[in-house]
C-alpha cells in the first residue's frame, strides 16, 4: 500500500509463498505493508532463527531500487524525495546478506521479486533502472526477478509473473533448487514475450530440493526448450530479419 505507486500484487506474493513454505516444512516470519524498523526487526529475528542451523530463506516482494550500485527494498511509509534520502529511509538489501553470512548455517537463499518502476524517478539525478548485481556470499543464491538493471512486471494476474512461476516450481518433487530456477526464467520469458528474463548469482556448494525425491521426467527441463531460449536470447536485439526468419524457420511453434 505505497503512496507513491502502489503495487496490488505483492501482499499477494508474500502471503501465498509464506502457505507454499509452511507446507514444504519451513518455519516463516511473515510481514506485509511493514515500514523501516519493522523490516529491521523482522530480519533480525531472521537471522537470529538462522543461527540454529537449516536452510535460511529471504523473499522480498514490492518496490526495489539501486542508488550509486546499492540496492535498497522501500518499506510502505518512506518518505523519500530525493536521491540522498534513500539510505536513510528504505532497507539496503546487503544487509539480508551480511545477516545470513554472520549465521554461518551453511546454505541461504535471496529472492528479490522487487524490481518494479522507481516511483521516485522524476526526482532523481542519477536513476539505475531495477536493481545492481550483488555477489552472492560462499553458501548463498541470490535470485533477481529479471536481469540487473532491468524492470519487473507486478502482472496482472493474482501474483507477479514471476512468483507465479516460483510458486508452481518449488512444489516439483526432485527438482533441485538451480533447476526451479531454471524452469521459473523459461516461464517468466513465455509469459513477458522475453522481455522479463530472471537471473541467479550464486555461490552454492551443497544441494537442496524444496520437495526431496526422484524427479519425474515430464517435469524436467526440456533441452530443446532451453535451446530455443538460447537461440532466441542470441537474436533478440538484434534489427537483422533474416535472424528472426531463422528463428521461424526453426521453431515454427515456438514461444516467441
Amino acid at each position: 500500500d505505497y503512496k507513491n505507486s502502489p503495487l496490488r500484487n505483492p501482499k499477494n506474493d508474500a502471503e501465498d509463498l509464506t502457505s507454499a513454505l509452511r507446507e514444504l516444512g519451513f518455519e516463516v516470519t511473515h510481514r506485509t505493508n511493514a515500514n523501516r524498523k519493522e523490516m529491521r526487526h523482522a530480519l533480525r529475528e531472521f537471522g537470529i532463527k538462522i543461527r540454529q542451523g537449516g536452510v535460511g530463506l529471504f523473499f522480498y516482494s514490492g518496490h526495489g531500487m539501486q542508488v550509486k550500485g546499492k540496492n535498497y527494498l522501500i518499506p510502505k511509509d518512506a518518505d523519500i524525495t530525493i536521491e540522498h534520502e534513500v539510505p536513510d529511509e528504505a532497507l539496503e538489501a546487503d544487509l539480508i546478506l551480511r545477516t545470513m553470512e554472520t549465521a554461518h548455517n551453511g546454505m541461504n537463499v535471496v529472492i528479490l521479486d522487487a524490481c518494479r518502476n522507481n516511483p521516485y524517478a522524476r526526482s532523481f539525478r542519477s536513476n539505475g533502472a531495477g536493481l545492481a548485481k550483488m555477489d552472492a556470499p560462499t553458501g548463498t543464491l541470490i535470485a533477481y526477478a529479471t536481469s540487473p538493471g532491468s524492470i519487473a512486471a507486478d502482472g496482472t494476474g493474482h501474483n507477479s509473473p514471476y512468483t507465479k512461476h516460483l510458486l508452481a516450481q518449488m512444489k516439483v518433487k526432485g527438482l533441485s533448487i538451480e533447476q526451479v530456477f531454471k524452469k521459473v526464467r523459461i516461464g517468466v520469458l513465455k509469459d513477458t514475450n522475453g522481455r522479463q528474463t530472471p537471473w541467479e548469482a550464486s555461490s552454492l556448494i551443497g544441494d537442496f530440493s524444496f520437495v526431496p525425491g526422484k524427479l519425474d521426467k515430464q517435469h524436467a527441463v526440456n533441452p530443446s526448450e532451453q535451446s530455443e531460449l538460447v537461440y532466441w536470447w542470441s537474436i533478440r536485439n538484434s534489427v537483422d530479419p533474416q535472424l528472426f526468419q531463422s528463428y521461424l524457420k526453426r521453431y515454427p511453434k515456438g514461444s516467441f
